[in-house]
């Protein structure tokens, strides 16, 4: 799952956050030790006026799109040859994203991919905790955004639990308090933590299950409240009500020159305060370590792991891998029938490129695999048309250590692996570029392909292969450890379907000995 990082190189990794764009520039060496190189961040209020509408405004995209430039410029002068970069809470909600997200890749050569806020949850973590020293403590991570709350439970080496909240410090200072720009009464402050607890009701009501020997806490917001108390490594829940009764005294004019608060994070500074205030609060955290790393940090984290530092954590299966099986035992499914599937799909997509039927590399053999092993979880909820089931499924399970594209496009792989072919008249489908439609075509034919190998599922094909022959024939060779009359039988059904995708008529042999057996 895996390559080995090789020479030194340079990175980039960029964070589209609601309020700010983050960029961190590193040199990883061959041993894995980095060197940070530029370690920038700018306020551009992404998500200013968005959660009201459900849109990207045109004055913030035009911010975003400046600063975007300007750190792509600035990696690109550092030496990286990858830019990583993720979007969070106010691009995902967005109707727009897509729009941006184009003008994004005009204006940087940069893809920009959405992560789910679980994702975000787990990269704050790593983030985090390998800059923490927890020992063998269980500990609470905070994160607080301008358009959503993460909270994780965690120990030094894993994740325990993982929580997103609609909970940001730009969306309810919006919602709540906006156009107030004198002081904030009792109150109106009383009402904001009204309305916190009632919307994080279940999350803490999650957390309040695991046991906390430390807390941490990372965002500007955390930040500044520590940084106005005094401390700015510890944010005490006495201090912080302190802070909370100075800063709602104040008129937003008076609240700007606070030291040590950012002028800038003055009008949504009280709103992000009643966040950390009850969940403190509620959870009866009394004191939280400031961290100043989070997201971008834990994208370095996420990178080295996935190119050959993967023990990081201690785990035998890749993060990935664990997501995908531990969704597809919820469903409970046939674990050997959906590994049997994987091995024939990788076998095919394998030997399709060995012959020139495609020219894809790691990244969509790697989804095929994955979308394999969860291509029958849909049948957990129904038999009878489980594809549209099992689509639901990926597409709403938040799947850890992927982004929003490559979510889309394994349950786009798990839908059209049986049934119809894809179309356009699906507005998912419809929407992934010219070159992903490609991809879903080709990777869910041969995963069609592969689930009628393994129809009777009872791994009578031990082994499968394409090939061409002239004049334009696709050939199947098949190693079968039985008569595989069943499964050809499937492969009948589906001739019209493969014959389409790859523009050749298709030939069915027994494999090593050739006897012949084609449907034509």
């Amino acid at each position: 799952m895996t390559e080995a990082i090789g020479p030194p190189h340079t990175v980039a990794f960029m964070d589209f956050g609601t309020n700010s764009i983050r960029l961190l520039v590193v040199r990883i060496d061959p041993n894995q030790s980095v060197t940070i190189l530029h370690k920038l961040k700018e306020t551009v209020r992404l998500g200013e006026g968005e959660f009201a509408r459900n849109r990207l405004q045109p004055q913030a995209i035009e911010r975003a799109l400046n600063v975007a430039t300007q750190f792509a410029h600035v990696a690109r002068t550092a030496g990286a040859d990858e830019i990583v970069a993720v979007a969070t809470a106010a691009t995902r909600e967005a109707e727009n994203n897509e729009t941006f997200l184009h003008r994004l890749k005009e204006s940087t050569g940069v893809d920009v991919h959405i992560v789910s806020g679980l994702e975000e949850a787990r990269l704050i973590y790593l983030g985090v905790a390998t800059a923490m020293d927890i020992g063998g403590r269980q500990a609470f991570f905070m994160d607080i955004g301008g358009g959503s709350t993460e909270t994780i439970i965690g120990t030094q080496h894993d994740h325990l639990y993982l929580s997103s909240e609609k909970l940001g410090a730009i969306r309810l200072s919006a919602q709540m308090l906006d156009g107030n720009e004198g002081a904030v009464s009792a109150k109106q402050y009383n009402t904001v933590r009204d309305y916190v607890r009632t919307h994080a009701a279940r999350t803490l009501h999650e957390l309040s299950a695991y046991r906390i020997d430390a807390a941490f806490g990372s965002s500007g917001t955390i930040e500044s409240l520590a940084e106005v108390g005094g401390d700015p490594t510890t944010l005490t829940y006495k201090g912080l009500q302190e802070t909370v009764r100075m800063l709602c005294s104040l008129p937003l004019a008076k609240r700007r020159e606070v030291p040590g608060l950012t002028p800038a994070r003055a009008d949504i500074v009280v709103g992000g305060a009643a966040i950390i205030d009850t969940y403190m609060q509620e959870l009866g955290i009394e004191r939280m370590t400031v961290s100043d790393r989070g997201l971008r940090d834990g994208l370095l984290v996420d990178y080295l792991i996935r190119h050959g530092k993967s023990d990081l954590f201690g785990a035998d299966v890749g993060l990935r891998e664990r997501s995908v099986l531990q969704l597809g035992r919820a469903c409970r499914f046939n674990e050997e029938h959906a590994r049997n599937t994987a091995r024939l799909a990788l076998q095919l997509f394998d030997s399709a490129a060995m012959a020139g039927l495609h020219k894809m590399g790691p990244w969509e053999r790697e989804l095929l695999e994955y979308s394999a092993l969860l291509h029958h979880i849909g049948s957990f909820l129904t038999y009878n048309g489980y594809q549209r089931h099992g689509h639901y499924l990926v597409r709403n399970a938040e799947l850890l250590g992927f982004d929003q594209l490559e979510i889309v496009m394994m349950a786009e792989l798990v839908l059209y692996h049986r049934g119809a072919l894809p179309r356009v008249t699906h507005h998912e489908f419809a929407m992934l570029e010219p070159e992903q439609r490609t991809a879903v075509r080709t990777l869910s034919t041969f995963l069609r392909i592969a689930e009628n190998l393994d129809r009777s599922q009872t791994n009578h094909i031990t082994s499968a292969r394409l090939g061409v022959e002239k004049p334009r024939r696709i050939v199947l060779e098949l190693q079968a450890s039985r008569d595989p009359q069943v499964e050809i039988s499937g492969l009948e059904n589906q001739r019209g379907a493969i014959e389409r995708v790859f523009g050749r008529k298709l030939v069915v042999r027994t494999w090593p000995d050739d006897a012949a057996q084609s449907i034509a």
